[in-house]
């Protein structure tokens, strides 16, 4: 078969992780939460994206349960943070971390990072408790604005040939600042680096060629970006304003 690759040109790196499995016999309690969610419930095995996966979905579909036990799974703190991290405020981790096992292939990254919107301030913390800012910038993640500490994460703490996690990032960014993140996402994966994101953010899901699993009430299924509830409900909305907002607030009225 005739390569398509252009002299010289470097061979892509391969992921980290190729895919997540259900380990049935795991599960003490099939009929309780979050096994009672349809995407957890039907999980089997997903494949991964050498280079970019998200989830995308409604509050409640299980998106962030799923993020939880994938990092768990590969090492990380529950609530965030490093491989290093082993603080716990308050333990939540479900069934599912327990019954997740990770398919990895024998590459191993060289740096990870598991980034959680809801309990970022808990990671900010214990950075500033354990004396290592040095490694985001040099300056305490609470002395900046939650979307400038986010980027300098992402630019300082982030680097090549990693595997990271994130859960709602666009929490603490601006458009022009998810476009910025977005950016950076680029420049990380063509080092090696592979991602993993959960997000309601229709620029932080614009990343061309990657793989977008959907969950909703009927289960999970992949779909393209532009048929994602995240992209339409955006475009719709932007494009019949006026009709729209007339729709919304005429039960006000």
């Amino acid at each position: 078969m005739t390569s398509l690759r252009a002299p010289g040109a470097s061979r892509p790196a391969d992921p980290f992780v190729l895919r997540f499995e259900v380990v049935q016999e795991r599960i003490a309690a099939p009929d309780a939460y979050p096994f009672t969610i349809p995407a957890v419930c039907q999980l089997d095995q997903l494949p991964l994206h050498p280079k970019v996966t998200y989830f995308v979905g409604e509050n409640g579909t299980g998106k962030s349960t799923i993020l939880e036990a994938m990092a768990v799974a590969a090492g990380f703190n529950a609530e965030g943070g490093s491989e290093n991290f082993r603080f716990a405020t308050r333990r939540s981790e479900s069934q599912l971390c327990n019954a997740l096992r990770l398919v990895r292939s024998p590459r191993r990254p060289r740096a990870g990072f598991f980034l959680r919107a809801e309990s970022y301030f808990n990671v900010a913390t214990e950075i500033d408790a354990l004396g290592v800012t040095d490694a985001y910038g040099g300056k305490s993640l609470h002395e900046q604005s939650h979307g400038e500490s986010f980027l300098a994460l992402l630019t300082k703490r982030f680097g090549p040939n990693g595997l990271y996690i994130l859960d709602e990032p666009e929490a603490a960014l601006s458009p022009m600042r998810q476009m910025s993140a977005l950016a950076r996402i680029h420049q990380l994966v063509r080092e090696g680096s592979q991602f993993v994101i959960a997000t309601h953010a229709p620029i932080l899901l614009a990343y061309p060629k990657s793989i977008i699993y959907e969950l909703s009430a009927q289960g999970i299924r992949k779909v393209p970006y532009e048929e994602t509830a995240t992209y339409s409900v955006t475009r719709d909305f932007i494009l019949r304003r006026e009709a729209m907002l007339k729709e919304l607030l005429a039960e006000g009225e």
